[in-house]
């Protein structure tokens, strides 16, 4: 995708006239549809595939779940969460974890560094490799614990929505694989759509808790999720009320500014004192005596004699 794309970009606030023009745009999503999904791991392997990633093999724990978390070389990873229901019995809540892609991407706000993270116009929100400096306040900043630094580089890396395949009109590699429909792809008008028919129809079949998992504390996302029981989101490895924290906010509202503001000031004022008052000069007759009034209070070894 083209600078022309994008929206925001992290390090600074002000964006192309092109870009507010192209913001008005349709944005895109991936449904995914946690009552049809039985973890068959198509999508994960899918990713790895597609995106040339070889996570390291990890050890049995005592899940079927593979790696235990997201990282560098895993951009999308299938959780098999364990419950039990109110019959006591034990059931799977698979969770189709990676970027949630949200519409007021907290990584992106805490970035610092000018290009690093961007959001384009469709919602994608990218990491530039390249640009990244590896100071891990994205993966920090991230309410959804998605951006990993990589050991070997020291640079950050997350799903990217399959970008190169969406220039061709390709859909995701996840999504290509699913077996089941658990995933769809398309405009948010129409995943909104189609979520709210699944969910009719759940609650028809009594699944009267099921619901969409699409927090507004982020502003919505491009990865939304139907859910069994909606009120209960932690049973699926996802935050409750996910939203940027206010030390962050605060730090990229309040704080850069005032520090910018700062060093123009200081700048200013010495650019100010150069012009009024010019460089220290100090006179050469003021040297000598204070050259004669050392001689007089430390006197010399002749001057002893």
């Amino acid at each position: 995708m083209s600078a022309q794309d994008i929206i925001l970009s992290s390090g600074t606030s002000t964006l192309a006239p092109a870009a507010q023009v192209r913001k008005k745009l349709s944005k895109i999503a991936k449904l995914f549809d946690a009552t049809k999904c039985n973890g068959c791991k198509g999508c994960q392997v899918a990713c790895s595939e597609w995106n040339d990633l070889r996570a390291p093999i990890g050890e049995f724990t005592g899940s079927y779940q593979n790696p235990a978390d997201l990282s560098s070389e895993c951009w999308t990873l299938m959780k098999f969460n364990e419950v039990t229901d109110e019959n006591d019995k034990l059931r799977w809540q698979f969770t189709h974890s990676g970027c949630m892609h949200c519409d007021d991407p907290a990584c992106l706000t805490a970035c610092s560094t000018k290009d690093a993270i961007v959001q384009h116009a469709n919602g994608i929100v990218n990491i530039d490799s390249d640009k990244c400096i590896g100071c891990g306040y994205c993966v920090t900043a991230c309410p959804f614990d998605v951006p990993k630094l990589d050991e070997i580089d020291q640079k950050a890396y997350k799903c990217t929505m399959c970008s190169d395949r969406l220039q061709v009109g390709q859909e995701p590699s996840c999504v290509k694989s699913c077996t089941t429909g658990a995933l769809k792809f398309g405009t948010r008008e129409d995943m909104l759509f189609i979520a709210d028919l699944r969910i009719k129809q759940l609650h028809e079949k009594g699944f009267t808790k099921a619901g969409l998992y699409n927090p507004q504390g982020v502003g919505g996302t491009g990865m939304m999720m139907i859910l069994h029981d909606i009120s209960q989101p932690e049973s699926y490895g996802l935050p409750a009320d996910p939203k940027t924290s206010l030390p962050i906010k605060l730090w990229q509202d309040v704080v850069k500014p005032l520090g910018a503001a700062g060093i123009i000031a200081t700048v200013a004022v010495a650019c100010l004192h150069r012009i009024t008052v010019g460089r220290n000069v100090v006179d050469e007759s003021d040297n000598d005596d204070d050259s004669e009034a050392i001689d007089h209070t430390h006197p010399t070894q002749s001057d002893k004699e």
